[in-house]
């Protein structure tokens, strides 16, 4: 997706600093920027914008200013660059755990914006890749469990040996044009109904 094409949306407090970042995006070559304060329901405005892209600059946040942008962050899964004047190791802490993916101290200088941007949308994509890779991998593993247990009960209640078992699983799946896992899951349902 080239710059031209991200939706940007910036979340500010204070209209002249919100306007540095526009410029800053804007020359930048980023033209589909939005700008909104942090006000009641910002949940709900940024879900109803759709933007790619959050930046939210903040000059000195409490606990429930960052909380409720954690709170953006956990819940809208978009690459969020956040600018903070002072912070803490809690705060740090905390951004990373919501899954902010850019936390810049002292550091909203209009000619910054495009590279931590760049920064936030690629270790996003980074992140967001990885768990992709982490769910999957997951869910594989509880798929051969699933697997290996109705093999077992097969072998077990049918006296079959382990290829004949899983043949038989196979052999199933196809036949219903359905998952390995979910045959063998229908198989342990079927084995634990007995008892």
């Amino acid at each position: 997706m080239s710059a031209q094409d991200l939706k940007i949306l910036v979340i500010d407090e204070h209209p002249d600093r919100a306007a540095i970042v526009e410029r800053g995006l804007v020359e930048a070559g980023y033209t589909r920027v939005s700008l909104i304060s942090a006000s009641v329901n910002l949940i709900g405005r940024v879900q109803a914008l759709e933007p790619d892209v959050i930046i939210i600059d903040l000059e000195n946040p409490d606990r429930d200013t960052l909380e409720e942008m954690f709170q953006v962050s956990r819940v809208i899964q978009r690459p969020i660059a956040m600018f903070v004047d002072q912070s803490d190791t809690a705060s740090i802490h905390a951004a990373i755990e919501a899954g902010v993916s850019a936390y810049v101290v002292d550091g909203l200088r209009q000619e910054r914006i495009k590279p931590i941007l760049e920064l936030a949308v690629s270790r996003f994509n980074a992140f967001s890749r990885l768990r992709r890779e982490r769910d999957e991998a997951q869910a594989k593993l509880a798929d051969r469990k699933v697997v290996e247990r109705a093999k077992g009960l097969l072998m077990k209640k049918k006296g079959l040996d382990e290829e004949g078992a899983y043949n038989l699983l196979r052999r199933a799946a196809m036949d219903r044009n359905r998952k390995l896992a979910d045959i063998a899951q229908s198989v342990i349902t079927a084995f634990e109904l007995e008892i």
